[in-house]
């Protein structure tokens, strides 16, 4: 399914014109913002969001003479959306935003951001083809196995989501905010589902995460973990210090990785989940600030 464009008229703060690419039949969406010839940074979106989240970090990066490139994951934002929640699963995933990010864009000496699903799915892409990156920032993420349950916190929001009769996208992004949002910017969150039958990614993701150790996508993370464990690259562990979902991750991280070592990982205060919401121009200076400071070998 694809969302007319006019649902995406007037979007508050977010005039990038959008940009388009055929992946395996689907549409993919993107934003760009700086200077074509700066260093790349790829920017992913979680559940339930889309690349608006980026909307307060793309400028910072672009006044840095950084190449800010939003992808709109499948089913989210301006990407086609597999209609079937069979239709998703966590290795369709990783290969739509490859075959994106490396088959189409051509995309290398990559600083990756990853939040939420945004890190699950450029972890992935991290440790499978190391190659194509030159650093790393995760904020608010993770990369379960299954082998160690999800925090009761998150379980709950998987409940509801597989369980509510309607879903609100915004009301579940607000809910991942210390900030009140404001009716246009609830908006454009919901902007991407003219109707439920375009959500089926939103449906879908929940159960997709890893949460036994006999998951479809156990054993690729758990390989992904041993990749990232000889990773010597710089990486960041940039955090928000009000998120119950993905905070237990943060110390996983820095003691897994070997280019977190001798880093000094900010804790973005005031912010939750959604920290690219509530902490946006803030994340997007500690990103710029890490680039500068490890330049690519």
């Amino acid at each position: 399914m694809r969302t007319p464009d006019e649902r995406f008229a007037g979007l508050p703060d977010f005039g990038y014109p959008p940009r388009y690419a055929d992946v395996g039949g689907l549409r993919l969406a993107y934003v760009e913002s700086g200077p074509p010839e700066g260093e790349p940074v790829l920017l992913l979106h979680g559940e339930p969001s889309w690349s608006f989240l980026y909307r307060k970090v793309m400028p910072v990066l672009a006044e840095a003479g950084l190449r800010a490139i939003a992808a709109d994951l499948a089913g989210f934002g301006r990407s086609d959306k597999p209609a079937e929640i069979s239709d998703h699963s966590f290795a369709g995933h990783v290969e739509w935003m490859r075959a994106l990010a490396f088959d189409q864009l051509g995309l290398s000496g990559l600083t990756l951001v990853g939040q939420d699903w945004g890190g699950l799915i450029g972890l992935r892409l991290v440790a499978e083809h190391p190659d194509r990156f030159a650093r790393v920032v995760a904020a608010n993420t993770g990369l379960p196995t299954g082998d160690v349950q999800m925090p009761d916190v998150w379980l709950r929001f998987r409940d509801v989501v597989r369980t509510a009769p309607e879903l609100s996208v915004s009301r579940l992004v607000q809910s991942g905010c210390q900030t009140k949002l404001p009716p246009e910017v609830l908006a454009a969150y919901e902007a991407p589902f003219p109707d439920p039958s375009y959500a089926a990614a939103v449906r879908a993701m929940p159960d997709l995460v890893p949460n036994a150790p006999d998951d479809p996508a156990s054993e690729a993370n758990r390989a992904a973990w041993r990749r990232l464990a000889a990773w010597d690259k710089p990486f960041l562990v940039a955090f928000s210090d009000r998120d119950p979902i993905t905070g237990s991750m943060a110390p996983v991280l820095k003691d897994t990785v070997p280019g977190a070592a001798g880093l000094e990982h900010p804790v973005i205060d005031g912010a939750g989940h959604f920290l690219q919401e509530d902490a946006g121009e803030r994340l997007g200076a500690v990103i710029a600030d890490f680039v500068r400071a490890h330049p690519a070998r």
